[in-house]
């Protein structure tokens, strides 16, 4: 371990230039007295590295000197996948593994090369999770990655949303997969491959039995298909509305996916108020209340007759209400 920190460090001081003990320590996790000790160990070893003193000093490296000492452990190669992701890789428990990996990629480029790396780091970034969500704990997922990793079976404690609320399953790990910043698990049981939610695993136990991967399976091309059908799934019902043109353009914006395509690809003839009759997918009469208010008094649901009850009962209970 120790080894690897001292690479660390060179590679810091090859890549980044002058850096100040302290900030040596926050990249490497570890104390400043730690620091001071293995500059020493590396100037002992014949590191051309020397230190200025004073506020705007630090350490750094004699002019011209590279190490070559940037192969990358199997760990950190495997964790490049998420390169560009590092709260994502440190959820995994991969975070420290990661950045030792990127930083032995950016000393083993050139230096024009390298500076372009720089560059697209500055500039962009990528975000995951969608807007105005809290994060969500999910403890047991460095153990659901860990079994994912190692093949090994799973135990889980799971809360799912039918009855019985809680259940135990013992799972063949076959990938994770992060979905708009939320942590789902991919799975079989009794010969079943399904999706299950990290956030809603209560307990989870690494068994040492080895799990079994089909040869064929393709997590990326599994979870496009199951994402599709599990869209589709939970669309139970339809309404029958009556909205705007612009009712029709606001669903794009504060719908679900699912329901503004429908509702776009179904939408008819506008009559000559501008309206049009379209068909929207909703879960549930709740849901769909839910959802189609915010459309105001844009929109009149036609269809079925106890959704449009319900909104008849709101209008009466506001006009009560603001009168």
């Amino acid at each position: 371990m120790r080894a690897g920190r001292l690479v660390s460090l060179l590679l810091l001081l090859q890549t980044r230039g002058r850096m100040t003990a302290q900030s040596l320590a926050d990249e490497l996790e570890v104390s400043v007295r730690t620091v001071y000790r293995d500059v020493e160990s590396l100037g002992a070893s014949g590191v051309p590295i020397y230190a200025d003193r004073g506020p705007t000093g630090g350490y750094q490296l004699l002019d011209g000197y590279r190490t070559r000492l940037t192969g990358l452990t199997k760990e950190e190669a495997g964790t490049l996948f998420l390169a560009g992701m590092p709260d994502a890789a440190a959820e995994l428990g991969l975070g420290s593994v990661l950045a030792a990996a990127e930083l032995k990629l950016r000393a083993s480029l050139p230096d024009e090369l390298g500076e372009r790396a720089d560059r697209v780091r500055e500039r962009f970034h990528l975000d995951a999770p969608g807007w105005f969500r809290a994060d969500e704990p999910t403890p047991h997922l460095s153990t659901v990655a860990d079994a994912v990793w190692r093949e090994r079976m799973l135990e889980v404690r799971y809360r799912r949303w039918k009855a019985p609320r809680e259940v135990t399953r013992t799972l063949h790990p076959l990938g994770v997969v992060m979905k708009a910043g939320r942590w789902y698990l991919v799975a079989s049981a009794r010969e079943r491959t399904t999706s299950y939610r990290v956030a809603n695993i209560l307990e989870a136990e690494l068994l040492e039995t080895p799990a079994a991967r089909p040869a064929d399976f393709d997590l990326r091309a599994y979870w496009r298909d199951w994402a599709e059908r599990y869209e589709r799934s939970v669309y139970r019902m339809t309404a029958t509305v009556r909205m705007t043109r612009a009712a029709l353009d606001l669903m794009a914006f504060v719908f679900p996916p699912e329901m503004s395509r429908v509702a776009r690809e179904s939408a008819g003839v506008p009559d000559p108020d501008g309206w049009v009759v379209t068909t929207v997918p909703i879960e549930s009469f709740k849901h769909g209340h839910i959802e189609l208010l915010k459309l105001g008094d844009q929109a009149e649901v036609l269809e079925p007759a106890e959704l449009r009850e319900r909104f008849a009962e709101t209008a009466r209970g506001l006009i009560a209400k603001y009168q």
